[in-house]
């Protein structure tokens, strides 16, 4: 027998609407602020348990990470300059290499800790977001120490090389070229950022793209202002990476639709 009306709007009104189904938390746990707070404490506490731990392993091979780091300088001569000066470079790039090695465990501690709050719709950006960012941060790092950091250097070799002799602190160095890899790692998360407003409804690709005047201009002063070094080359790499990470993030929304 077919189906009497009433047994029809029963059966209809069973079926599952995508849209809300899709903005449904699937994990929702009643918690109160002070759990909430205690939760947030404890994933605070691992993950700086992982950077103590990466530190620590890091600074027991911290002479290689050293001459990895001194390679982009060709035969420049490294001073300690004052005592000690060697051994608190060591402890900062222990310090950035502690947090690097353990930046997969912080990460899987931010996730775990904001996952039971994301609705199924917004899970679906989670791992292409967590990946696309994670691979986009180590490109930069690779894009500051193969390129930027020699440019830079380069420069000003060249510039002084009839003049001074090469003889640099070593402190002054680390810093230079560790700020840098670090705010070029941060730069490459453009992408991502236009990846999670366009999907969010947020900024379309086309106003993306009709913004892109604005976006030369920006990119040229974040080149000068996230590059510890004042050469124009460095400023131009960067900021042409910059340009180049915009457009090809306007790219990624444009192939989600948005």
């Amino acid at each position: 027998m077919p189906p009497t009306e009433l047994e029809t709007k029963t059966l209809s009104n069973q079926e599952p609407n995508p849209e809300t189904f899709l903005d449904e938390l699937p994990d929702e746990v009643e918690m109160s602020l002070f759990d909430h707070l205690e939760e947030f404490r404890l994933r605070i506490f691992y993950s700086l348990g992982a950077i103590a731990v990466g530190m620590v392993g890091c600074f027991i091979v911290v002479k290689p990470l050293v001459r990895a780091l001194e390679l982009p300088a060709q035969d420049v001569k490294f001073l300690q300059l004052a005592p000690g000066e060697f051994f608190f470079v060591s402890i900062k790039v222990a310090g950035y290499s502690g947090v690097l090695v353990a930046s997969p465990f912080i990460l899987y501690q931010i996730i775990q800790f904001v996952l039971p709050g994301l609705t199924r719709r917004e899970r679906r950006l989670l791992g292409p977001v967590v990946l696309g960012s994670s691979v986009l941060f180590f490109v930069g790092l690779a894009f500051a120490y193969f390129a930027l950091i020699p440019a830079a250097l380069n420069f000003f070799i060249s510039y002084g090389e009839d003049v001074v002799e090469q003889l640099w602190s070593i402190d002054r160095y680390f810093e230079f070229v560790l700020l840098l890899m670090l705010s070029t790692g941060l730069t490459f998360q453009i992408p991502v950022i236009q990846l999670i407003l366009g999907y969010l409804g947020i900024v379309s690709s086309q106003k993306m793209i009709g913004g892109w005047r604005y976006v030369v201009l920006g990119s040229v002063i974040l080149g000068a202002v996230l590059t510890p070094s004042t050469d124009p080359l460095t400023q131009s790499l960067l900021a042409g990476a910059v340009l180049g990470l915009y457009f090809g993030g306007i790219g990624l929304v444009k192939l989600t639709g948005k």
